[in-house]
């Protein structure tokens, strides 16, 4: 019960990754891009088999195995954390960061890549999903977190 609210979250995180890369394979996979905003934003239907931006291509079991020790790792230092209002936001970004790379590891276990279809165009961003924004906004966050209030707090 001590973990409900944290659990709730990343089943919501997890299951929004997962619709949404449901509905990009099967509208985009047939027609690749569809642009939103011309010359600014497309949804294109991409198979990643690397990591972020399309590195380490192949790297399948090796992602697999660093996403297990990920997790484990996140679960344990969530439930070191003191109880507090910061240390709930910093809860919540573990929930974050965790929840993306499960959304991840359920592509990479299931299709054997990662399904990304989110596309800035106007700066030739690398395409990213859900997934991606979960672990990109809870590791930044979570790192202004420790470097900027943490501090604060300890002095």
């Amino acid at each position: 019960m001590k973990y409900i609210k944290a659990i709730s979250q990343l089943y919501l995180l997890i299951a929004a990754d997962q619709v949404s890369k449901y509905f990009a394979s099967v509208a985009l996979k047939p027609i690749g891009s569809k642009t939103l905003i011309n010359g600014v934003f497309n949804l294109t239907y991409v198979e990643n088999k690397g990591a972020a931006f399309g590195m380490f291509q192949g790297g399948r079991y090796i992602f697999i195995a660093l996403t297990i020790i990920i997790i484990t790792a996140l679960a344990y230092y969530y439930t070191q954390l003191p109880q507090g209002k910061l240390y709930d936001t910093m809860r919540f970004m573990l929930v974050l960061i965790a929840a993306g790379a499960i959304g991840n590891f359920i592509d990479r276990l299931r299709l054997g890549y990662v399904v990304d279809f989110f596309h800035f165009t106007l700066i030739n961003f690398p395409v990213f999903n859900v997934a991606d924004i979960c672990i990109v906004v809870g590791t930044f966050s979570l790192a202004a977190i420790i470097l900027f209030f943490m501090r604060e707090q300890s002095t």
